[in-house]
């Protein structure tokens, strides 16, 4: 499958206003954005495996598609969603558990590239990653 391999990430756009609207002070949104986050996905059928390795954290999400989960990002932000397949591209649709507000995610493999898109309240960024 297409996601699956090790990804490495290379650069950020947008993604200190990101957490800004995401309510990040100053200290954790410059750490965040030198996190050296590492993915390591595996796809059997719809079910995703995800190891996450960076700076402050490593985890293993697993997922199916379609399937309701709950997921913390690294700062302790609890969300509930789903990932779905939408042609080429991995489409996540997630609430925050504490406002409801949605936080949308989209992957897909632009030019040899993971580009992770993510939009939240109207701001959008992009954490791009390298297969290693």
């Amino acid at each position: 499958m297409a996601f699956d391999g090790t990804w490495k990430i290379d650069r950020n756009e947008n993604y200190d206003k990101f957490m800004e609207k995401m309510g990040k002070g100053l200290v954790k949104r410059k750490l965040a954005s030198h996190d050296n986050l590492k993915l390591i996905i595996t796809q059997e059928g719809n079910k995703f495996t995800v190891k996450e390795s960076s700076t402050f954290r490593n985890i293993e999400v697993v997922f199916e598609l379609g399937v309701t989960f709950n997921y913390s990002l690294a700062d302790g932000t609890e969300l509930t969603g789903t990932w779905s397949l939408e042609g080429n591209k991995l489409v996540g649709k997630f609430k925050r558990v504490d406002n409801g507000n949605e936080l949308n995610t989209v992957r897909e493999i632009i030019g040899g590239e993971m580009v992770q898109t993510y939009v939240y309240e109207g701001v959008e960024a992009k954490r791009i990653f390298k297969k290693e």
